[in-house]
């Protein structure tokens, strides 16, 4: 508060400062929202990529899905939500920082990989990529929120959206800013992962996200000499978790090191056109991704029942919502 807003200044009213601080607040977050409502309304799917315990390979998984949706044409937009360990960046082995554009009003582009995939994360942002984010809930919010603001994302039709663990701010700030996303759950087949993974699944109840299905990663492990397959993780698990919670199984993914390495030199492997066992497990994961969430637009409806076309050129009477009107 400023040194103006004294117990004997009117402040103390809450009229005149402490008000108009707040109404200009409020104000302020309602241009936001109507900054996400225009952003989204171009974007015709949105997939989380989520999951109740870490190192099941969720962004391997985000990653590879994002450059195989774009490769089959699609305009794919990837956002790394996981603000503490954003790792989208390096595994696409991208360079640059954000620059603000030279009108403040204006829409900051995220950094392009190929004519078909855009990618923003904080990393994307920040002067010393090495840097931590000690962040509170609030923060993290905002800068969510402003992903999805702020970006100039254009029309997609496929927004990917890196989680990460748990079913903490991140996910939740997910699905109360961007209405209709749907889940991806990632799992490996252990006891352990698939107790955590349940949260997850449970979390989508409670918020009513629809789960479009469930990935099994680290599914066995292919020996590259002999061929024959190891059950490090055990297998299945996935599987079985989906059969208990009446969802779609997208398919298991074996292990295999090149996935690390590709990793690590940005050079993502999965959807590569490398023959093996693991890329061909996960085309057809991406298959059913494409066949279940088509990239087609649903319909805007009009509500023409009370319309008045001497208040505004569309006829909304000078209350367009920006998910029904076309103005």
């Amino acid at each position: 508060m400023s040194s103006s807003c004294d117990s004997s200044s009117s402040c103390s009213s809450g009229s005149s400062c402490g008000g108009n601080t707040q109404e200009a607040q409020q104000a302020q977050m309602a241009q936001q929202d109507n900054a996400i409502t225009r952003s989204l309304g171009k974007i015709k799917n949105k997939i989380l990529v989520m999951s109740g315990k870490g190192g099941v390979g969720k962004s391997t998984v985000s990653v590879n899905l994002a450059l195989s949706l774009a490769a089959k044409g699609h305009q794919v937009g990837l956002m790394d939500v996981d603000l503490h360990g954003p790792d989208v960046i390096r595994m696409l082995n991208l360079k640059g920082n954000l620059d603000a554009p030279a009108n403040p009003n204006d829409l900051v582009a995220p950094l392009k990989y190929n004519d078909n995939l855009k990618v923003v994360s904080l990393e994307y942002m920040m002067k010393d990529r090495d840097e931590a984010i000690i962040w509170r809930g609030p923060l993290k919010i905002q800068a969510i929120r402003q992903f999805v603001s702020d970006m100039d994302w254009g029309e997609l039709d496929y927004l990917i959206i890196d989680a990460p663990p748990g079913t903490g701010d991140e996910p939740l700030s997910v699905a109360q800013t961007i209405p209709n996303v749907k889940a991806l759950v990632v799992t490996t087949p252990q006891k352990v992962a698939l107790a955590d993974v349940r949260k997850s699944l449970n979390f989508c109840r409670t918020v009513e996200i629809e789960v479009v299905g469930i990935v099994e990663n680290m599914s066995g492990f292919v020996c590259p000499e002999c061929n024959a397959t190891i059950d490090i993780f055990k297998t299945g698990g996935g599987e079985e978790l989906a059969r208990d919670f009446d969802l779609p199984f997208l398919g298991a993914v074996p292990m295999d090191p090149k996935v690390v390495i590709a990793g690590d030199d940005g050079v993502p492997y999965l959807s590569s056109d490398a023959d093996s066992p693991a890329t061909a497990a996960f085309s057809k994961i991406v298959d059913s991704v494409e066949l279940r969430l088509p990239p087609v637009m649903a319909p805007k409806t009009l509500n023409m029942a009370s319309t008045d076309s001497s208040s505004s050129d569309c006829g909304c009477a000078g209350s367009c919502n920006p998910d029904t009107c076309d103005c």
